[in-house]
């Protein structure tokens, strides 16, 4: 079992917060596509005949692809590596990319989940976040999603935006819980260095959410997604019974993955590689067949921290088994050593071979994992 992500870095504009790489220099997108495609070809051999079963088409906005465009990575893929085990393959949208015409084209490709970036039903924070959507146009994407067959959307929030009551935040977990979406990913706002958003906390034009109100927004988080009947299975992500995403929870699993396109990163259990984080370096050396990244040979210790880091945010935790036929009996005795005084006080649970967080230990979930961290 393996998944592919494919990084699509154009947006029309940039939202004040993100960091991920992104470019606006959509002129240079037939050209990727072609880039992307032979990097696709090139490394075939990466995942070692396992096979596929997820696709993410991340960024970026994936919703500024083109019909000609998912034709030619579609067939790609389909040559290179096979879909037809392929379980989930995901869209990254914005909200204003899907009209009718754009919702009908997707339903020409296999794609069969669409992930939506609607942040924030408050028109006024969207306006500062320079979000392309509207509250309505984020609702009436889903409802034509709906329309069109998609029978697996997904939607991403953010809480302790600039100015979040109590109030607003209630607000936006209504009207997710309304569109009764398969699955939320609500996220706490980070302040990235070299971000506008940054730059205007730094000058004090916005202020930050404190301590006790990201904690009252996270619990209020939990409360009303669980009483909707969602999963919460990830500490930032929410779903209905059945509809985990299952290329990020392989991930979490430490499952291998191939990503390909500028700044995407890969692993193959041994080692991680990233591709270099720029557009025209990226096109310019597939282009001549060659590509501009960097590799990292994993040791024994940063596997199992990297394992501890994503599993402990599952609710299905690490395995201790695991722990000890890929670590060692001397990281298991460590793990135990350092979990106990978790245990003790109810934040950690043992159940079924493995070590859990309960749901007081959520709200000091980094404490937990640092501790259990192998240093």
């Amino acid at each position: 079992m393996a998944g592919i992500y494919l990084h699509i870095p154009f947006c029309k504009t940039r939202c004040i917060y993100c960091d991920f790489y992104s470019t606006t220099r959509n002129d240079l997108r037939q050209r990727y596509v072609r880039a992307l495609c032979r990097e696709l070809a090139l490394r075939r051999d990466y995942l070692r005949g396992a096979t596929v079963e997820t696709v993410y088409f991340g960024g970026g906005t994936p919703s500024q692809l083109t019909e000609k465009d998912f034709e030619s990575i579609f067939q790609t893929l389909q040559d290179v590596y096979g879909l037809e085990h392929a379980r989930e393959i995901t869209l990254e949208a914005n909200p204003d990319d899907l009209t009718d015409d754009y919702v009908q084209l997707l339903r020409h490709f296999p794609f069969n989940r669409i992930s939506m970036g609607i942040q924030t039903f408050d028109e006024q924070t969207l306006q500062l976040l320079q979000r392309r959507h509207t509250a309505t146009q984020a609702i009436e994407a889903v409802q034509r999603c709906r329309q069109a067959g998609f029978n697996n959307l997904s939607i991403d929030l953010i809480y302790g935006l600039p100015g979040e009551t109590e109030e607003k935040w209630k607000h936006d977990l209504q009207e997710a819980v309304n569109l009764h979406p398969e699955h939320i990913s609500a996220y706490h706002l980070t302040y990235e260095e070299g971000t506008p958003l940054y730059r205007l906390r730094e000058t004090h034009r916005v202020n930050e959410a404190n301590e006790e109100d990201s904690l009252r927004f996270f619990t209020l988080l939990v409360q009303t997604l669980r009483e909707a009947g969602y999963v919460h299975y990830e500490i930032s992500n929410f779903c209905l019974p059945g509809h985990h995403a299952r290329h990020n929870t392989a991930y979490w699993q430490g499952i291998p993955y191939l990503g390909c396109g500028p700044s995407a990163h890969s692993f193959d259990t041994d080692s991680r590689e990233w591709n270099q984080a720029s557009l025209t370096a990226y096109i310019d050396g597939l282009e001549k067949n060659e590509r501009p990244f960097e590799a990292e040979k994993l040791d024994n210790d940063t596997r199992y921290n990297e394992y501890v880091m994503t599993g402990m945010r599952t609710r299905w935790g690490i395995s201790l088994e695991k722990i000890a036929t890929d670590f060692g009996t001397k990281r298991l005795d460590y793990l135990r050593q350092m979990a106990h005084p978790h245990l003790q006080r109810g934040k950690l649970i043992e159940k079924e071979g493995r070590f859990c967080l309960t749901e007081e230990g959520i709200f000091t979930s980094d404490d937990i994992i640092s501790d259990l961290m192998y240093v």
